[in-house]
């Protein structure tokens, strides 16, 4: 799980009812027809907005904000040696039984091509388009998350102002007006908080882990590269390093010898 994902949320929830208690009481910031405008015309504007095929992994992305992304550079770069290693040792198509025991399907589609005597130039070019249409797809998914950041408040706005219509229906009787502008803002409430506490930080914390999975994939590319170009393990080990900060180098060199020639 990715616990500062949890913590966020809980945390950003946590302080507004916090806020919410220690000024009123909740049952006062409670209004199913705000509720059932704002939440609900978001949620319908969105489907209008997007594929069907991108709101049926709706859920799936919500998951993934909370699930933690399990790179293990440490174990990737120490394979990538062994791999480079026989290679050099034992030639290329040596290589071909250790292709089915990848899982990995970057990997696997890289080290089939090492194995089938692709240049080097192919080899990236293939793997680049992978990174381009994962980027791409990542990217329109999310943009259900921008769309709702944008959607959410402007609803809240039409709640308010139907509020608003409302209460100045009823301007013949003072007593109703503080009530009535109090239920008029509160979807401007649920519109802001729906778009900055939701959709607009799982937005960005997507965004994050399709970065960090395209630089992992970029190390890839490098490390297929060099097994490609019959590289000194010790120098591809190197190269890769390049990508990592100082704590997975201590890691990794901590629990790796010298590869011997």
């Amino acid at each position: 799980m990715d616990f500062m994902s949890i913590y966020g949320i809980v945390l950003a929830i946590g302080f507004i009812l916090f806020g919410i208690l220690s000024s009123g009481q909740i049952t006062t910031f409670v209004d199913i027809p705000s509720i059932l405008i704002t939440i609900g015309g978001t949620i319908g504007a969105l489907l209008l907005s997007s594929k069907g095929k991108n709101v049926k992994i709706l859920l799936k992305l919500f998951r993934i904000v909370f699930k933690e992304n399990k790179f293990n550079n440490v174990e990737l770069i120490t394979n990538f040696i062994e791999w480079s290693t026989k290679a050099r040792k034992e030639g290329l198509l040596s290589l071909e039984n250790t292709v089915e025991s990848i899982s990995d399907p970057f990997i696997k589609k890289g080290m089939m091509m090492i194995v089938d005597g692709s240049e080097p130039d192919t080899i990236k070019g293939v793997l680049g388009l992978k990174i381009r249409g994962i980027v791409e797809r990542h990217k329109e998914n999310r943009n259900m998350f921008d769309t709702g950041a944008a959607l959410a408040p402007a609803f809240g706005m039409i709640g308010t102002l139907i509020g608003l219509i409302n209460m100045l229906k009823q301007l013949s009787d003072p007593s109703s007006i503080g009530p009535q502008m109090s239920i008029a803002l509160i979807t401007t409430l649920y519109g802001s908080f729906i778009a900055n506490v939701v959709f607009m930080p799982m937005s960005k914390k997507l965004k994050a882990k399709t970065s960090e999975e395209v630089y992992q994939k970029e190390m890839i590319i490098e490390g297929l590269l060099g097994i490609q170009a019959g590289e000194n393990p010790n120098n591809l080990k190197e190269r890769m390093l390049s990508f990592l900060d100082e704590e997975t180098i201590n890691q990794l060199q901590s629990t790796s010898q010298r590869v011997e020639e």
